[in-house]
């Protein structure tokens, strides 16, 4: 049996969104649409912190993602330090 170096793996030709490829069970859906902004700031500006990471409107959604999950980790762990604390 010969396996393939997991470093390099095998390249696929690009697809685009709309097209199903030979061997997909699962057939993709088309891209949402979405504007291109800036910076993180801009985008927030325009398009708010839950527009930016939940409903992936521009090109920042996985960074509004992480400081989502950074600031629901500090409201859990400040709820946590005062319910040890009483």
């Amino acid at each position: 049996m010969v396996v393939g170096n997991a470093h390099h793996p095998p390249t696929v030709p690009p697809c685009m969104a709309d097209e199903i490829r030979e061997h997909e069970r699962i057939p993709r859906r088309p891209a949402p649409e979405f504007t291109e902004v800036g910076s993180f700031g801009e985008a927030l500006r325009t398009h708010g912190l839950i527009g930016t990471a939940v409903d992936d409107k521009n090109q920042y959604g996985p960074l509004g993602m992480m400081v989502m999950l950074f600031i629901v980790a500090a409201i859990t762990s400040l709820g946590l330090l005062i319910l040890r604390a009483s």
